[in-house]
Order: structure tokens, then C-alpha cells, then sequence
């Protein structure tokens, strides 16, 4: 079955503190994103979304840096629900989708490819990591203690058959969907995790960037 990568970048780089969307920023010397796509080098296709508003700038840094990996440019929506759901119009019905954040560039392929192995029909497989801190949930004026031991971070990519994850996406709008796996949940579909890499972080702040220079 072939496979297929949707990757959505639609930063701004509010958080960054950079008029450059967070996506294009400098990583050990090459820009966020093309890290990202080369870590699907491996699949038949490739799918980015973007502001259309940034295409022009994203040919052109493909230019600058002779990036010539293959891969298809899809318009974003207004939110990322929207942005996925453009990127699954482009994605054959007889496919394997991951659906990954473009400013994840730490990704390995081995974990890539373990969600891959696991995708099943009707069933869609998401990494996971623990979470190390201490939790308190508030209530008012008061805390309480949250154990921490059923508690996980989820990451990208997410994975699922096209058939089924383009169903779920033909649903309306909602605030609770965060990610890929709550449309799919809302549509009836079974999430199962396997364990995600503690490297496959999301580069969001200035630290995020320094903390990824050194990992990558």
C-alpha cells in the first residue's frame, strides 16, 4: 500500500518571536521544514500545506538550499482541521496517511515507519510520550494532585488508512478536535499508541530551536 506524508505548517512564529514563520527558520544551518520532508524521503509522496501566502518564499528557499525532494503544495485553511483536510484531498483513497507537524524535524524514521507497520483498517496509531512532571489540576481556588502515570504527550505523526481518516474529516468543525486522532475518535474510530521518542519534539520557542541544535 503506498504511503503518503501530509505535512502541516502553518506557523507564524508568533511564539518565536520572529517575523519568519517558524517553519523556515534556520536549524543547524537548513531551514525547519525541508529537516522535516527528508525524513519521509522514503515514502511515494509527499503532501505540504501551507499559507498559500508562503509559497512563493518556500520555492525559493528550496532554490537557495537545492532542495529538489519531490512533493506536492496544498493551499491551508483558516485552522489546522481545515489545513488536513485540503492536504487529504491530494491523498489516494488505497493509502497509508501520516499525518506529522512540519516543525518536528526530529522525527526518525524508524518511528516512522513502526506507525506505518501498525496502521490497520479502522484503527489509527499515534506516538505518545510520559509525562515526567509533576500534575495539579485547578479547581477554582484549590488543586489536586493528578497522577501522572496515566498521563502521556502526544506526538506527531499521526497514521491511518486514507479511506478512513478522509471519512472522518468529512465531519464539521469542531473546537475540541486538536489533532488528528480526536477527528478520527469522534468519527467512531480506535486510537492505539505506540511509545514516541522524547527527540521528536515540537519547535514552538527560541529554546525549543537551541534544545533541537543540539539533538539534531
Amino acid at each position: 500500500m503506498k504511503k503518503v506524508a501530509i505535512i502541516v505548517a502553518g506557523g507564524k512564529g508568533v511564539r518565536m518571536k520572529s517575523e519568519i514563520p517558524k517553519q523556515f527558520l534556520l536549524l543547524n544551518e537548513l531551514p525547519i521544514l525541508i529537516h522535516t520532508l527528508k525524513q519521509f524521503s522514503h515514502f511515494e509522496e509527499i503532501v505540504l500545506v501551507l499559507p498559500h501566502s508562503q509559497f512563493e518564499f518556500w520555492k525559493e528557499l528550496c532554490k537557495t538550499y537545492n532542495f529538489t525532494q519531490q512533493h506536492t503544495l496544498v493551499e491551508g485553511g483558516k485552522t489546522r482541521f481545515h489545513s488536513v483536510k485540503n492536504g487529504l484531498g491530494k491523498v489516494d483513497d488505497n493509502s497509508i496517511v501520516a499525518i506529522h507537524d512540519g516543525v518536528r524535524p526530529l522525527i526518525s524514521t524508524k518511528l516512522i515507519d513502526s506507525l506505518i507497520d501498525e496502521t490497520k483498517n479502522g484503527i489509527g496509531i499515534i506516538p505518545i510520550v510520559p509525562v515526567k512532571d509533576s500534575i495539579r489540576k485547578l479547581e477554582g481556588k484549590n488543586s489536586i494532585h493528578i497522577d501522572r502515570n496515566i498521563l502521556f504527550k502526544v506526538q506527531t505523526p499521526q497514521c491511518f488508512l486514507s479511506s478512513d481518516i478522509k471519512e472522518a474529516y468529512t465531519q464539521e468543525f469542531s473546537e475540541t478536535f486538536t489533532d488528528d486522532a480526536s477527528v478520527f475518535e469522534s468519527n467512531s474510530g480506535e486510537i492505539t499508541t505506540i511509545l514516541g521518542e522524547e527527540n521528536n519534539l515540537k519547535i514552538t520557542t527560541e529554546e525549543d530551536l537551541k534544545i533541537a541544535s543540539i539533538l539534531d
